[in-house]
C-alpha cells in the first residue's frame, strides 16, 4: 500500500520561498518540504544576480519603488511594491542571519561592507550578491539549516499530482487538506494530509522551447491551483532573459545580467553595438527591451546569436565578479577575459501566476502560494532584475506569520481516500507524450514568444485544444508518470498564457503584439477565473 503522511504544513517546492517559510514555522509545527528531484534542483540554486533591497544609505525606498513601477510598465500594484520593498532590508537581514555568505568589499573609507551591484532598470547599486552565484549560496545555506531542524522533513523525488480540497470530498466550507504526490522512486501515488498547504513550486518557462530554467519549471503549482479553483493573473507576461549562452553543448546557461550592469556591451558579429537604436539606456535598459532588440537584430540579419563583451575589463575584475560565468564559458572554450560571449534570449521568468494577497493566501482556505508561482502584483508587465528572490523571502515570511496566527484554529480531520488507479493500465505508447511535449514547446516558442500576432495566437489556441483532448484521454487511461504529469501541467499553463495574451489588446512590457503595438490608457490586470472558483469572505482581495 502507498504511504500516507500527516503534517501541519506541507510545502511543495524547496527553493528560497519554500525553505524560508519552512524555517520560520518549524519551531511551532511539523513541516514537510517536497522537491521534484534533489533539494537543489529548483530555480533558486541557479540564480546568479542577487537580491535587490534598500540597504545603502544613499538609496531610498521611494527610488526602489519608482524603479519597480517603471519596469512594470504601469501594471504593478503600488501597494504590493511598497509592501515588498519596505520589507526588503528585514528580509535580507534574515538571510544574513542564516549565514548566507554575501560578497563583501573594501569601501572608500577603508571599512569592509557588503558589495552592492547595479543591474538593468535600477537607479542605484542595491543588489546584494554572493559573487555571481547568489542562488547557490542561498540554496545551500537554507538547505543546510532545514536538514538540521528536527521539525522539518525533506522528501526528494516527489512530484505533486493534484491538490486535495474538502469540497472534492463533499465537505464544506471548502479548504485545502493535502495533496496527492507521485513518489518517483517507487512509482506510487502517496497521500499527504496537511492543515496548511503552501505552493512554492516555481515558474513555467519550460513551456517554451528555449529557456534558462531548470527542467522542473513546468508550472505545476499554477496548474494544480487552477484545477482546484484558484484565479490566475497576467500569465501573458513571460520574461525572456536577453542573454543565455549560445553553444550546442550549453543547456540553459544564463549569463547574468550583472555583466551588463558592470559595463558589458552587446555587439553584432561585426563588433558594432546596437542597443542605442532601441533605448537611450542602451545595455542597461529593462530586460524586455533588450530581449526584443536582440530578437529584432537576429531576425533582421539572419544571425544565430549576438555577443556580450566584458573583455575590455581587467582579468582580475572579471574573475572576482564573475567566477561562475568565467569557468562555465571556459569549459566550452570561451575565455570571456579575451573574447565576447555568444548569447540569445530565452524564456526566463513567469511574471503572472496564482492570485494571492500580501499574506500569500490564495482563493482557497489554507492554501498559500509564494515565489514565482504566485501573482502578488509586484512585477507588473515586467520584472525588475533581482526583485524575484526578494519577493520569495518577503512573502514567505509574511505567509509564515499568517499561518502562525491560524494554528490555534481547530480543524476537523478529513478522511482522504487513496489514489485510485484501478481502471488504468501501463502505457506502451510513451512516444505520444514525447511528441506532444516537443510540439507544445515549439509552437509556444513560434506563436506565443517574444513578438506575437493575433493569427499566431489563434494557431496556438487551435493546437492547445487538440492537445488538451489527447492528454486527457491518455491521463484517464494510463498510469501516470513524471513526463505525463508535467505535460498535463504545461498544457494547462500554455492555455492560460494563450488566453491571457489573446485578451490583452495592446502591447505592454513583456507582451508585445504586432497587431496592437500601442499601449492603452486604461491599465488592467488580466484575471482568469476557473469554472470552480468560489471566493471566501474572510480573505483580503488580491491587489
Amino acid at each position: 500500500m502507498p504511504h500516507a503522511y500527516r503534517y501541519d504544513v506541507l510545502v511543495i517546492g524547496s527553493g528560497a520561498a519554500g525553505l524560508t517559510l519552512a524555517l520560520n514555522l518549524a519551531d511551532h509545527v511539523k513541516v514537510a518540504v517536497l522537491s521534484k528531484a534533489e533539494l537543489v534542483a529548483g530555480s533558486t540554486y541557479w540564480a546568479q544576480g542577487g537580491v535587490a533591497g534598500v540597504i545603502d544609505k544613499s538609496d531610498t525606498i521611494e527610488a526602489h519603488v519608482s524603479d519597480t513601477l517603471t519596469a512594470g510598465a504601469g501594471l504593478c500594484s503600488e501597494d504590493a511594491v511598497r509592501f515588498t520593498i519596505e520589507h526588503s532590508k528585514a528580509s535580507i537581514d534574515w538571510l544574513i542571519s542564516q549565514g548566507v555568505p554575501f560578497t563583501k568589499a573594501q569601501m572608500a573609507d577603508g571599512h569592509e561592507d557588503y558589495h552592492l551591484t547595479k543591474e538593468g532598470g535600477h537607479s542605484h547599486r542595491r543588489v546584494i550578491h554572493a559573487a555571481d552565484a547568489t542562488g547557490q549560496a542561498i540554496s545551500q545555506t537554507l538547505i543546510e539549516r532545514a536538514l538540521a531542524h528536527p521539525n522539518i522533513e525533506t522528501l526528494s523525488n516527489r512530484l505533486a499530482v493534484d491538490l486535495i480540497t474538502s469540497e472534492k470530498l463533499g465537505i464544506h466550507p471548502n479548504r485545502c487538506v493535502g495533496a496527492y504526490v507521485l513518489n518517483l522512486k517507487t512509482d506510487e501515488v502517496e497521500v499527504f494530509h496537511a492543515n496548511h498547504v503552501v505552493l512554492a513550486s516555481g515558474g513555467a518557462s519550460k513551456v517554451y522551447l528555449y529557456t534558462s530554467n531548470v527542467d522542473g519549471a513546468t508550472g505545476d503549482g499554477i496548474a494544480m491551483a487552477w484545477r482546484a479553483g484558484c484565479r490566475v493573473a497576467n500569465m501573458e507576461f513571460n520574461q525572456f532573459h536577453p542573454t543565455c549562452l549560445f553553444h550546442p553543448q550549453a543547456k540553459s546557461f544564463l549569463v547574468t545580467e550583472a555583466i551588463r550592469g558592470e559595463g558589458g556591451l552587446l555587439k553584432l558579429p561585426d563588433g558594432s553595438r546596437f542597443m542605442a537604436k532601441f533605448d537611450k539606456r542602451e545595455e542597461l535598459a529593462p530586460r524586455d527591451i533588450v530581449a526584443r532588440a536582440i530578437d529584432h537584430e537576429m531576425k533582421r540579419l539572419g544571425i544565430d546569436c549576438v555577443y556580450l563583451d566584458i573583455s575590455h575589463k581587467s582579468k582580475e575584475f572579471i574573475l572576482s565578479h564573475f567566477p561562475n560565468v568565467y569557468q562555465r564559458c571556459l569549459s566550452y572554450g570561451i575565455d570571456i577575459t579575451q573574447a565576447p560571449i555568444p548569447v540569445v534570449p530565452a524564456a526566463h521568468y513567469t511574471c503572472g501566476g496564482i492570485m494571492v494577497d500580501t499574506a500569500g493566501r490564495t482563493d482557497i482556505r489554507n492554501l498559500y502560494a509564494i515565489g514565482e508561482c504566485s501573482f502578488t502584483g509586484l512585477h507588473g508587465a515586467n520584472r525588475l532584475a533581482s526583485n524575484s528572490l526578494l519577493e520569495c523571502v518577503v512573502y514567505a515570511l509574511a505567509s509564515a506569520e499568517d499561518i502562525k496566527k491560524r494554528l490555534s484554529v481547530p480543524l476537523t480531520p478529513v478522511d482522504i481516500p487513496d489514489w485510485d488507479e484501478s481502471q488504468v493500465t501501463d502505457s506502451d505508447e510513451n512516444v505520444i507524450i514525447a511528441h506532444n511535449w516537443d510540439e507544445l514547446r515549439r509552437f509556444m516558442w513560434d506563436y506565443v514568444g517574444i513578438v506575437r500576432t493575433t493569427k499566431r495566437l489563434m494557431r496556438a489556441r487551435h493546437r492547445i485544444n487538440l492537445l488538451h483532448q489527447e492528454i486527457y484521454e491518455f491521463y484517464s487511461n494510463y498510469k501516470i508518470s513524471n513526463d505525463l504529469i508535467e505535460l498535463r501541467n504545461l498544457t494547462v499553463v500554455a492555455d492560460l498564457i494563450i488566453s491571457s495574451a489573446m485578451a490583452r489588446k495592446e502591447s505592454r512590457g513583456l507582451h508585445y503584439t504586432l497587431d496592437y503595438p500601442d499601449s492603452l490608457s486604461k491599465i488592467e490586470d488580466t484575471i482568469l477565473y476557473p469554472t470552480n472558483y468560489h471566493p471566501y469572505a474572510d480573505r483580503e482581495p488580491s491587489s
